[in-house]
């Protein structure tokens, strides 16, 4: 896929016009974000990735169509898990409801920069050693097993390195001053709460990378793919935190959704380096038919298997 630099220029023009309209309309004055603004929200951002994915549908051909909402909906998936650390370090950091919607977008603002430099060495290793799909797919059946295992729960937050780092260098104040993340005090400059959990927001996704860019790789190799279902995926996670809420606890299962859906795309990077090796026939490199087929059920599965527990779990409770 040859995408030239000006598509490039303005596909990040476009995402950074869609940043700029979310401030002024959203966060030009601070509120708490109702429902059904956050389903307006949503609604808006998934019609953008559907228009995208069907404009490179048409213009680049369906395989690459089918790549892009493939990572798309993985990307999406991947979210709503961090949704929970998000809404964790939110109570924590006893962030004003009023303010969350800022927090969210600049921590993700973070993230996706960051996430860019993860991209294009992502980019640059599968480009130039075949090895690197064994390294990506160990990643991904390792962080399998580790949910498997139960030891990717996060029952409560605890500041990383990170934030202790910002702690130590900088005096914090005891309460949030508006939306402020600076302010002087004595003459002395003070951090506010509020930088404090940008940095946690921002730091947690960025772990959160580890994941995600070595599962759209399994997808894709396509840097601009990769980018474009990265940005349309954390763009609308800020209001899929606010639209989900609650919900997300009563996902009880989806922990082992995403771990079998990170084991079967690990599973793929590993067979498609064997590929390219020739160690295995063809018929054994998974195409992304497939993977979307694999991904869909399995997120379809895991919603209506955990909403139905927490059904059966409610009448049980009423009925004792």
């Amino acid at each position: 896929m040859n995408v030239p630099l000006w598509v490039w220029a303005l596909t990040v023009g476009g995402l950074l016009v869609l940043i700029a309209v979310d401030l002024v309309i959203v966060d030009s004055k601070p509120h708490e974000v109702t429902t059904a603004e956050a389903a307006r929200w949503v609604i808006f951002y998934v019609s953008c990735a559907v228009l995208f994915g069907a404009g490179v549908w048409v213009v680049a051909g369906h395989q690459f169509g089918v790549e892009f909402f493939t990572g798309y909906i993985t990307e999406y998936s991947l979210s709503v898990d961090n949704l929970f650390i998000f809404m964790v370090i939110m109570a924590s950091f006893k962030v004003p409801v009023i303010h969350q919607h800022r927090v969210l977008l600049v921590g993700i603002l973070l993230a996706l920069v960051m996430r860019s430099v993860f991209i294009a060495v992502g980019a640059a290793l599968i480009a130039q050693f075949v090895w690197a799909f064994f390294l990506f797919g160990g990643v991904l059946v390792w962080t399998a097993i580790s949910m498997l295992r139960g030891q990717d729960e996060h029952q409560e937050y605890e500041e990383n390195a990170v934030t202790r780092w910002v702690r130590r260098i900088y005096p914090v104040t005891e309460d949030f001053h508006r939306h402020k993340m600076f302010v002087k005090r004595d003459g002395k400059r003070w951090i506010t709460p509020m930088f404090l959990v940008i940095v946690a927001i921002g730091s947690a996704d960025l772990l959160f990378a580890v994941d995600s860019i070595p599962a759209i790789f399994g997808i894709t190799q396509e840097a601009f793919l990769v980018f474009t279902a990265n940005a349309f995926a954390l763009m609308g996670l800020r209001q899929l935190y606010f639209l989900l809420g609650g919900l997300v606890n009563k996902l009880v299962y989806l922990s082992y959704g995403l771990a079998i859906i990170l084991g079967f795309i690990g599973a793929k990077l590993v067979l498609h380096a064997l590929h390219e090796y020739h160690v295995v026939p063809d018929w054994l490199d998974i195409n992304n038919w497939v993977s979307l087929g694999v991904i869909v059920a399995v997120l379809a599965a895991t919603t209506l298997l955990s909403l139905a527990k927490v059904k059966r779990d409610t009448a049980a409770a009423k009925t004792s």
